[in-house]
């Protein structure tokens, strides 16, 4: 898959994200689809960061949106190659410090098959 391919699934994951629209932001996800975040780690514990699945997905970001109606993230910058795209960004949420933010999404067959966030 080449590098503009795999940031134009990029640029429909912020869309997505910012739109709050779950069932677009899922399509871009393969069924089995791991992801990583240590705000997952701390909300769920239990989870030690990691999920498994569109239906686990589904469960998180739909609960950050309800919780956080004003979640935003501002993109800055990215780095491709023909496997993954390395993504920076600003998450905005009203009465909260920004946050600068890293995710790594790995993509296979035009789907994404893991996400793995880092904090700033």
């Amino acid at each position: 898959m080449s590098s503009e391919k795999i940031q134009s699934i990029a640029f429909k994951w912020f869309e997505a994200f910012n739109n709050h629209n779950l069932e677009q932001l899922l399509s871009l996800y393969d069924d089995e689809a791991e992801h990583y975040s240590p705000k997952l780690k701390d909300r769920k514990p239990e989870t030690s960061g990691l999920v498994k699945g569109k239906s686990a997905l589904n469960e998180w970001w739909k609960d950050a949106f309800e919780r956080l109606p004003s979640l935003q993230y501002q993109p800055t910058s990215f780095t491709s190659n023909n496997e993954r795209i390395f993504m920076e960004y600003i998450r905005i949420v009203n009465g909260e410090e920004n946050m600068a933010v890293a995710e790594v999404l790995e993509i296979r067959d035009g789907k994404i098959i893991f996400s793995r966030v880092y904090h700033g």
